[in-house]
């Protein structure tokens, strides 16, 4: 019995489902259940064991294709819109336990060995469009703004050559291996991504939601978190709004706590169980 975590990725999706699905996986590594993180793409998982520091991954291009690696009775936790009810129906045959991200688990869920609050943040303002860019449209936002007092963390799906484009733009640019001391280090964040975000408010940073046009958001999350949000197409006027935003910052309400530990202890007992049956 093997355990395992699907986190949709990829050029066009990006990396917040791996970064869930990673902070998951190390704590069952750390009950001793050593779990497989299953990623889209290659660049994905070995992102997830350089930077976030997971010990297994392999490349799975789509969810139907787990059945090609798995075997029946395997445990599996899966962070994917991918899922049809037919395929949900026997996933869950399939699997001796099955989790889905959010249902299941909330996507709230972030590595507390990187994400806890923070003291003497150094990054006083922060721009992060996203891990993925894949229509560019953080190239086409800024034509025509001169260059704004602000450093921007890149992503790690950013298309070669897009960097030295928007550099002229930007106080900075920080490299995507920075993602974790950024994020922890930024008083107030701007950022394409609801899960940077939400890693921002574990830190004590204070973010700015930028919603973008080719990404669904959890609108009953951002009504919750009272979370403040930033639309625009073009980059001076995101600033701009983000400024005003920063002046009168609302009071963020608190993010619902959620206990992992009966789950990762059901998981760990069954693997347990499964051994000494086998051994």
């Amino acid at each position: 019995m093997r355990v395992y975590l699907y986190a949709k990725s990829g050029h066009a999706i990006g990396l917040d489902a791996t970064r869930r699905c990673a902070s998951i996986a190390k704590i069952l590594e750390e009950k001793g259940c050593d779990p497989i993180l299953c990623t889209c793409d290659f660049r994905a998982g070995a992102y997830a064991k350089e930077i976030l520091g997971i010990k297994k991954y392999v490349s799975v291009d789509v969810l139907s294709n787990l059945p090609n690696i798995m075997e029946r009775g395997d445990i599996l936790i899966y962070d994917t819109d991918e899922a049809s009810d037919f395929m949900q129906k026997h996933m869950k045959d399939f699997c001796t336990l099955l989790y889905k991200i959010p249902e299941d688990i909330p996507s709230t869920i972030v590595d507390e060995e990187y994400f806890t609050k923070k003291e003497d943040q150094k990054i006083e303002k922060l721009f992060f469009f996203g891990d993925d860019d894949y229509n560019n449209t953080l190239l086409k936002m800024r034509k025509n703004s001169p260059k704004q007092n602000i450093p921007l963390l890149c992503g790690h799906y950013f298309f070669l050559g897009n960097e030295k484009e928007l550099e002229p733009y930007f106080s900075n640019l920080l490299e995507e291996e920075s993602y974790v001391d950024s994020i922890q280090n930024a008083k107030y964040l701007l950022s394409g991504s609801l899960n940077a975000c939400i890693e921002s408010i574990k830190c004590g940073g204070k973010p700015v939601l930028f919603k973008r046009e080719d990404k669904n958001y959890d609108e009953d999350l951002i009504k919750k978190l009272n979370l403040p949000i930033i639309k625009t197409t073009s980059l001076e006027e995101a600033i701009v709004e983000f400024e005003n935003v920063i002046k009168t910052y609302p009071k963020i309400n608190e993010l619902e706590s959620f206990d992992i530990n009966n789950i990762i202890k059901t998981i760990c007992s069954k693997v347990e169980t499964y051994k000494k049956l086998t051994n």
